[in-house]
């Protein structure tokens, strides 16, 4: 810093930082004096200009000001005179530096500010490059930052900036007036009385406080404003959670969320299980090990670890793990094979052991896994998914690793087993295969039974009837047939429900809904009444055809007609009779309509027939055996076969569905009237079932209809 050791003589009043900041401007602007052309005046010449007049020094004179200037500002002194400025040494980078950096003349040169050599010891140090010698770093700090300043009293807030250099700021501004000053000059330069001043200055002190208080009202207003809008803006970003349109659903990966809760099946037993009497035999020793296991550790043996049901769908796979748990009177935990993965690496893995843990913690228990071939798939190396596996590795682990899991057996249910890992099936884990087939005519009856019961029907209702003629249904197939019976006896408003709402619901399973609403004109009825007829022609009078059950030419589904046929009792095996029979069934559609006709109006109603019939054709010849020419061999993989035995394989389908349209063309010829009577039959009836098919090939009339 500089500091002023001699006094000036004009005595005028004015502030000090006003007056350093107008000297460079006065000297150029109002005297008109020659201007230094040096690097200071080019900085100078950017700050504000003041004239005497502003400063009120009119009455001093230029010559004066000049004085004035040259007494002010730094300069170097001449011979004999005595410097009214001192330096003062800036802090450098290290102490050395510092203390030797800045010199007096040296060879007559001018004393400078700031000239930067290198001391002795640091001279000797770059000159002994060998040698490490430490210099003492000072890290000089300086009160660069306004808050800074003000904390230590070198500026003042609310004070302007910019008038003058920041070396001369800390010293200005204690010379600056007061508020009050300011405040006392406003008042004279308005004019304002003397009895009028102090009413002026309350009115300027309750107008600054009302502003004061105002401001603080608007500040508390606007935090209070960011306040709500933060509530509101938490509150949408948890709503958008909970939609999973909208975004990702933010789920915990600390467990499975309906495994940790165990359900309780007591009002679930294997009496509510019908028409799978050899799974529930099988199912009742591990029943009987929940209910009292040391009945089987006395004896040195051990329960199966996991049971695996296997069936198609429908058939009571879920309600026979839920009747083991009910019966057992034991926790229940439900899982899906879907749930454990998802998207995120080593979720499945951790859903997998919070299940297993929460339920050791509650043996005896029944973990019940349904679709299990999605996450007990075979294991496959792929780049694409190298974490797919640790799900399964996971599970197996779980089932039999080295930690025992007593008292926890896990049931399985699938519907695809050829899809399993090899090392879930193997003895250990999944060691014990329940199959869960379709119910048989028995099987069919009781559960009928089960589900009429529930509903009001007629006491002409025989459910041995409606079993006979639901073959291949399962267990949830005949649930939904009582459903639709139940329905549309309340459509129709009737109180019970008879045989003919049981045999619409059966209908319309079979052969899909009716398209009332669908016009058909003469000409596509009469072609549908003639192909319908020529399948059941051919049906009736094929020696090992299935009996027919209806035909009909309302169009149902996709079809403008349909014809049903139901074996009357289950069937275990087909013979190659009843095979044949099937494809000459399926070709009398077709060969109808080239008989009445003509070959150029065959239409395209027959495609779903031929595709029934080339199916029964190629199993025959691949899968079964009943080739001449090729013989009793599987043909399964067409990859591995030569381009001749494919060659062999064709021929062969080809010749057994020719011959099938042969034999339903001769059957049709000779029954050319019956053929007829029957389509006539169809157009005026539009559905007929088995009975009145009979009475119309007889020859009898359906007077009762």
């Amino acid at each position: 810093m500089f500091s002023l050791s001699a006094a000036v003589q004009p005595q005028v009043t004015v502030q000090l930082s006003h007056l350093i900041n107008a000297l460079p401007s006065l000297k150029s602007a109002p005297a008109q004096h020659q201007q230094r052309e040096t690097a200071e005046q080019d900085v100078r010449s950017s700050e504000p200009s003041w004239s005497l007049k502003d400063l009120g020094l009119s009455e001093v004179g230029v010559k004066q000001v000049d004085e004035l200037v040259e007494k002010l500002l730094p300069r170097a002194p001449d011979q004999g005179e005595k410097n009214p400025w001192r330096t003062s040494h800036l802090s450098s980078y290290s102490f050395f530096h510092n203390k030797h950096g800045f010199s007096g003349r040296v060879g007559g040169a001018p004393t400078v500010f700031c000239r930067r050599t290198l001391s002795p010891l640091q001279g000797l140090s770059a000159d002994l490059q060998l040698w490490q010698v430490l210099v003492q770093s000072r890290g000089f700090k300086t009160l660069k930052s306004r808050t800074r300043r003000l904390q230590a009293g070198f500026e003042r807030s609310g004070e302007a900036e910019g008038f003058a250099p920041s070396f001369m700021k800390g010293f200005l501004v204690r010379d600056r007036g007061q508020d009050v000053e300011t405040l006392d000059k406003l008042l004279k330069s308005r004019n304002i009385p003397d009895g009028q001043q102090d009413a002026f200055k309350t009115g300027f002190a309750e107008g600054f406080l009302k502003a004061q208080a105002l401001t603080q009202r608007t500040q508390e207003s606007l935090r209070r404003t960011r306040l709500v809008l933060l509530v509101i803006l938490l509150l949408g970003l948890y709503g958008l959670s909970k939609t999973p349109f909208l975004s990702v659903r933010f789920r915990t990966t600390s467990g499975l969320d309906s495994a940790v809760d165990p359900v309780q099946m007591k009002n679930v037993t294997f009496e509510h299980v019908k028409g799978v009497e050899e799974a529930k035999n099988e199912l009742q020793e591990v029943v009987e090990f929940l209910r009292s296991p040391q009945k089987f550790t006395v004896l040195g043996g051990k329960l199966p670890k996991g049971i695996l049901l296997v069936g198609p769908p429908g058939t009571g796979k879920t309600l026979l793990a839920r009747a083991v748990a009910g019966e057992a009177d034991v926790p229940f935990y439900y899982a899906s094979g879907s749930e454990f993965d998802e998207m995120f690496v080593g979720v499945g893995a951790s859903r997998i052991r919070n299940l297993f843990r929460e339920a050791k913690a509650n043996a005896p228990c029944v973990i019940f896994i349904d679709e299990l071939d999605s996450v007990g798939g075979k294991r496959i190396e792929s780049p694409m998914h190298p974490y797919s596996r640790q799900t399964i590795n996971q599970l197996l682990a779980e089932m039999d690793g080295f930690k025992p899991n007593e008292g926890v057996i896990i049931i399985g249910a699938t519907n695809f087993p050829e899809a399993l890992d090899n090392a879930l099936i193997r003895p250990g884990r999944f060691d014990m295969q329940v199959t869960v087939p379709r119910p048989d005519v028995k099987g069919r009856t009781e559960i009928l039974k089960w589900y009429i019961r529930k509903i009001k029907v007629d006491s002409s209702v025989e459910a041995e009837i409606i079993a006979r003629g639901t073959v291949g249904f399962s267990g949830a197939e005949l649930e939904n047939l009582v459903n639709q019976a139940a329905l549309k006896a309340a459509v129709d408003g009737k109180d019970v429900v008879t045989m003919k709402e049981l045999e619409f619901a059966k209908d319309k399973i079979l052969m899909g809904p009716e398209r009332r609403s669908a016009e058909v004109d003469m000409r596509n009825k009469k072609i549908t009444a003639y192909h319908e007829s020529g399948h059941a022609i051919v049906a009736y009078y094929t020696k090992d055809a299935m009996p027919i059950n209806k035909a009909t030419i309302m169009p149902r589904g996709p079809t403008l007609g349909h014809v049903s046929m139901l074996p009357e009792n289950d069937r275990w095996s087909e013979t190659r009779g009843q095979l044949l029979a099937q494809m000459d069934v399926s070709m009398g559609g077709r060969v109808a309509e080239e008989l009445i006709f003509g070959g150029d109006n065959i239409t395209t109603g027959a495609s779903s027939d031929f595709d029934g019939a080339t199916k029964i054709a190629r199993l025959m010849v691949t899968r079964f055996g009943m080739s001449e020419k090729l013989g009793v061999m599987t043909y399964t993989d067409q990859s591995k076969q030569s381009p001749e035995t494919q060659a062999a394989i064709e021929q062969e389908v080809r010749v057994l569905l020719k011959d099938s349209y042969e034999r339903a063309r001769v059957l049709l010829k000779s029954r050319s009237k019956e053929h007829r009577s029957l389509a006539e039959a169809l157009l005026r009836y539009e559905t007929l079932d088995a009975r009145e098919i009979q009475l119309v090939l007889e020859g009898k009339t359906l007077d009762s209809r």
